[in-house]
């Protein structure tokens, strides 16, 4: 049983995904910038939905900073994924 994470959806889908995780692994992002950069009401284009049903990032509270604004970080699982896609950045998964 291999331990990478794996989710069922279209190219299209695995690839705003990524770009989104790619995002925020860049920096810590604050949900006021999620919502601002990645709020959408297209079902097809939900990367932000997509990462936190699948545990992929984690929003919290974080002393300090933005006036302790929840921030969005990528979890360990979320940093695996995105390990795994960036390593085979054209394979579907299904």
């Amino acid at each position: 049983m291999s331990d990478t994470p794996t989710l069922e959806a279209s190219a299209s889908q695995l690839g705003n995904l990524t770009q989104f995780l790619i995002w925020v692994a860049e920096q810590p992002r604050t949900y006021a910038d999620i919502m601002e950069a990645w709020r959408t009401s297209c079902p097809r284009l939900s990367a932000w939905e997509d990462a936190t049903s699948n545990g992929l990032v984690d929003l919290a509270r974080r002393p300090g900073g933005d006036a302790g604004a929840p921030v969005a970080t990528l979890t360990p699982k979320g940093h695996a994924w995105l390990a795994t896609r960036q390593a085979r950045p054209f394979a579907t998964e299904r």
